[in-house]
């Protein structure tokens, strides 16, 4: 069963960590949050296009990055920060059915890989 807004939302806050990580590709793993919003949105689009921007992305210079996502109808405008509210990239999104108006994640370099999460797991 798919959950209105409201309900996402409720559920998405009650992820403050996590117990295992979940691959999307090779230097990109999910938190569970992250994990639970993508089955629950049906956005793995959304995971995929984040995980194609770290691919390009030196964790050197940025070791951390925000994903902000702003939807209306289908359309939707994607942006990428460093965390400074410095603007690394955006990309507007045709025919896309996403259940929130906005969405924030966070990505963060650790050991090996970027780790995509929930601001509440941050």
């Amino acid at each position: 069963m798919k959950l209105n807004s409201k309900q996402l939302l409720n559920e998405l806050n009650q992820f403050i960590g996590t117990s295992s990580y979940h691959r999307l590709s090779p230097c990109f793993v999910v938190t569970d949050g992250l994990k639970y919003l993508m089955d629950q949105a049906n956005c793995y689009w959304l995971g995929h296009l984040f995980g194609l921007f770290l691919a390009r992305t030196s964790h050197e210079e940025n070791p951390f990055i925000v994903l902000i996502l702003k939807c209306n109808s289908l359309k939707a405008l994607l942006i990428i920060e460093d965390g400074n509210g410095n603007e690394l990239d955006r990309q507007n999104i045709d025919c896309v059915a996403f259940p929130l108006k906005e969405c924030l994640l966070f990505a963060s370099w650790y050991k090996n890989c970027w780790v995509g999460m929930l601001p509440t797991e941050y």
